[in-house]
């Protein structure tokens, strides 16, 4: 079976907009108490989970600099809307969702969030244990409280929107040798002109000595991805100048065992 998603591949990625907030405004901004006007940079540098009684998937947000747009990954449909920090409160707007059938428990959850966050004035403070884990604390109408878990987005660790590429993933990984005996997976890249036309592939595999973050490779399926690439600055000695993070699984494909 071959799936494919190149037409939704070559959108540009909305969290690569604009993360503009580096580790050390981050760490400028934790030593002051968190105001109104610094919330509003530190939100979009993390994407912040709760887990809700009932379902094994968390609820996660991701506050989006560009266009002042919230992503809700709910675990069934994703959801959006607008926001803005405005007397000390997470201000937003009309809750837009897509609209699959999920199972009946991530159903509620859906319609749950949708009820905390539709044209929504939640009074909320953000906490820190450290600069890698803060915890946002909402009020919700009802009064009930939530707390939620901020994981550094990819951005925001590596200051940068990370550039886009697309590599193309063997069924098989092979032995090599990187700063110690390792499996590496077996990677050529691709390049696609803006209407999804192929205009370079790289004939020959070649050994990927990294990993890619997101990313669990399986026996006997060949992946196209599209990869974020980040440079990471100073690198250790025995370490990649790059870093790689799944941005999209393009193609997948089950392949016959040789």
């Amino acid at each position: 079976m071959k799936i494919k998603y190149l037409a939704l591949a070559l959108i540009p990625f909305a969290l690569a907009a604009c993360q503009s907030t580096t580790t050390q405004q981050i760490k400028d901004v934790v030593s002051n108490v968190v105001t109104q006007q610094n919330a509003a940079q530190i939100l979009p540098n993390y994407n912040w989970s709760y887990q809700p009684a009932g379902t094994n998937h968390p609820v996660t947000l991701s506050f989006l600099q560009k266009d002042q747009l919230l992503s809700i990954d709910t675990g069934c449909n994703m959801q959006g809307t607008s926001w803005k920090i405005e007397n000390n409160q997470l201000v937003t707007g009309n809750v837009a969702s897509t609209m699959k059938a999920c199972e009946p428990a991530l159903m509620k959850q859906e319609q749950q969030t949708g009820k905390i966050f539709n044209q929504a004035k939640i009074p909320f403070n953000i906490t820190w244990n450290n600069e890698e884990q803060p915890v946002l604390n909402l009020t919700t109408a009802t009064g009930e409280k939530i707390s939620l878990i901020g994981e550094m987005t990819d951005e925001a660790k590596y200051q940068s929107a990370g550039e886009i590429i697309f590599l193309e993933v063997a069924p098989e990984t092979r032995s090599c040798v990187g700063v110690g005996p390792q499996t590496c997976l077996q990677v050529r890249e691709i390049k696609y002109d803006a209407n999804g036309l192929k205009t370079h592939a790289d004939k020959e595999w070649s050994n990927f000595y990294s990993s890619i973050k997101g990313f669990e490779h399986k026996a006997n399926q060949r992946n196209v991805l599209r990869v974020k690439r980040f440079e990471i600055k100073n690198p250790a000695a025995d370490q990649s100048k790059y870093a790689y993070v799944l941005d999209m699984v393009v193609e997948s494909e089950q392949v016959k065992a040789k």
